[in-house]
């Protein structure tokens, strides 16, 4: 898999226009040349997955995109302001210039062009492919009737790219199979082809889940071999993709009237993902635990250990070995042969979120002291952002020491090209390597992991049968940290903590912006007599002076102390502008309209 996502580019019939209604790649080859063969049949397959969604992209671009998307979010705050998430924070882009949802050249392409090549490239192959060439056969080991495993993983992935349409832009043009069960590919010459309706975003997601029903039993649940098939969607990916659809389907923005099937199908879903796991014999997905297994340490390993052997981790999209996203993330005063910029700034907002050691939120606790905050908390808090006296640093390289964010002089906060915003700097993902004699760590974020079934089961079950069917799956997710378990709580009580439970244990994993939008949390002022967690649209930060004794001064995040959204406009992002005027029939989304 890894030869052919670097090298089937030089072979096959890639992209080399802006806009996917255009000409869409140069023939190097004929149609009849790549599919005749099988392994160029292999390659365009692997090529596919280019187009999985992948939150380091972009760390590959420091000026525009080098810090994590939840920037976008109130977990975060970019320190750069060039990044294109901090307009975003503002409503500053129109359907014209939006650069998430358009592209920008030889920056990234857009949300929307991006899943569009994926989708045409699997028709393609689906259409395309012949089972004479690649092999049907049966066979012991993940080989096992190949082509039919081809077509069940291309069917697979291009329900990923619908689904990350519907995640970003809402209603969705399905484009699968014509009335005669062939799949669509449409005639780049004609651009009226594409000028059609798109699907209430509901129904969609549903056609996503029904799609995974398709192949989440003809793909392996695990691979045999998962060292030489690392990346490869299988049928855990599927079972984990109906699982997330069906969950955003039965939320408040696509359920407005709250029906209760769609909370049981979604906590079918979940349930169906956990039963298929536990059945297999031997090496199931579960949450991954550091060997010796310690509270302490669990969660941050989980994101820093080898990606390849990790049992949390369902699907990701690649590994990236590099020492750009230790760059972009340290505290800014580490430095050497490499200095680091440390630009996603996590929130107040999002630091106060993490309960007190006795299970309760820090308003709920009369431990809890503002002039000693990190002390007898979650343990996930300190595995997963760095404050105030924060230990950090590659001791063998003599380069361990304290964070000092502190006000005016402290090393760590800021630089003239990296510091924070708001006194914190982001630990998940983040290498402790040595800045003076740097290495390149092997990175990867989870599109699927086992850590988010247990929290969709709990969403869902709480919702559709109440909380004593619930409490397992989100105690199982406290018990990885030894945070105490949840019981005797109303079925909104316990809506409310699943819900801070899964921004902490999925924070900078991409599930914020969507988990935001889809339980409508931006329908109501923030007040300010609030705590901080259960604001939105403020957003906050810490003030640290007198480092030898701390003074904890709490207040709005600098810069940007607020975040503008516009109902409904900013629930999800414009379809490219040019992209509508092709094709009016597609329709603008309400807000976006030029």
């Amino acid at each position: 898999m890894k030869y052919y996502l670097t090298t089937a580019g030089l072979f096959l019939l890639m992209c080399s226009c802006n806009d996917f209604l255009e000409k869409e790649y140069d023939i190097s080859m004929s149609e009849e040349q790549v599919f005749s063969g099988k392994e160029n049949t292999r390659g365009f397959l692997a090529n596919i997955y280019v187009n999985l969604p992948d939150i380091f992209f972009g760390f590959s671009s420091e000026q525009y995109l080098g810090a994590s998307r939840d920037c976008m979010t109130d977990n975060a705050i970019s320190y750069w302001n060039v990044h294109y998430y901090c307009s975003v924070l503002t409503d500053g882009y129109s359907a014209a210039n939006h650069p998430l949802a358009n592209g920008v050249e030889n920056v990234l392409d857009g949300y929307w062009k991006t899943d569009m090549y994926g989708i045409r490239k699997a028709n393609q192959f689906l259409k395309n492919a012949r089972a004479e060439v690649v092999g049907n056969t049966e066979k012991a080991g993940d080989d096992n009737r190949l082509f039919d495993r081809y077509i069940s993983e291309a069917k697979l992935l291009r329900a990923i790219f619908h689904f990350d349409i519907v995640c970003w832009f809402g209603d969705a043009p399905i484009i699968g199979e014509d009335e005669e069960g062939v799949p669509v590919i449409f005639d780049l010459g004609k651009p009226e082809a594409m000028n059609m309706a798109r699907t209430n975003a509901a129904d969609a997601l549903k056609w996503i889940a029904d799609q995974c029903d398709l192949v989440k039993d003809a793909l392996p649940f695990r691979y045999s071999n998962e060292t030489e098939n690392w990346g490869r969607v299988n049928g855990a990916a599927a079972y984990a993709l109906k699982s997330r659809a069906l969950l955003y389907r039965a939320s408040k923005l696509h359920n407005p009237s709250n029906n209760i099937d769609y909370w049981k199908e979604a906590a079918q879903a979940a349930r169906d993902f956990i039963a298929k796991n536990n059945g297999l014999q031997g090496n199931p997905y579960s949450l991954f635990t550091a060997t010796p297994s310690d509270p302490a340490k669990n969660y941050y390993e989980c994101f820093v250990a080898n990606p390849v052997y990790n049992n949390e981790y369902i699907l990701c999209r690649s590994v990236w070995n590099t020492n750009a996203i230790e760059r972009m993330l340290a505290p800014c005063g580490f430095s050497g042969t490499i200095y680091s910029v440390g630009r996603t700034n996590p929130t107040q907002n999002l630091v106060d979120c993490y309960e007190t050691s006795n299970g309760l939120p820090i308003d709920k606790d009369p431990s809890y002291d503002e002039q000693n905050p990190y002390a007898n908390r979650d343990p996930r808090l300190e595995q997963t952002i760095l404050h105030q006296g924060s230990i950090w640093g590659d001791k063998q390289q003599e380069e361990e020491r304290a964070v000092d964010i502190s006000r005016p002089d402290g090393i760590d906060y800021q630089v003239v090209h990296g510091g924070t915003l708001t006194g914190y700097y982001t630990k998940k993902f983040l290498n402790n390597i040595s800045f003076k004699s740097p290495t390149a760590p092997a990175h990867s974020c989870p599109i699927f992991r086992y850590g988010e079934i247990l929290l969709n089961a709990a969403e869902a079950v709480n919702e559709a049968e109440g909380p004593d069917n619930a409490y397992q799956y989100v105690n199982e997710v406290r018990g990885r940290v030894g945070m105490q378990p949840y019981s005797g709580m109303t079925k909104d009580q316990l809506g409310e903590r699943i819900r801070n439970e899964r921004r902490i244990e999925l924070c900078f994993e991409d599930h914020r912006f969507f988990d935001e939008r889809r339980w409508m949390l931006f329908e109501e002022q923030d007040a300010a007599s609030a705590p901080r967690y259960k604001q939105y649209r403020n957003l906050y930060g810490v003030t640290v002076t007198n480092p030898s004794n701390p003074d904890y001064a709490y207040g709005p995040a600098q810069t940007y102390p607020t975040r503008t959204f516009n109902s409904p406009k900013n629930y999800f992002f414009p379809l490219p502008n040019d992209e509508v005027k092709r094709a009016p029939n597609l329709k603008q989304n309400p807000g976006w309209e030029l």
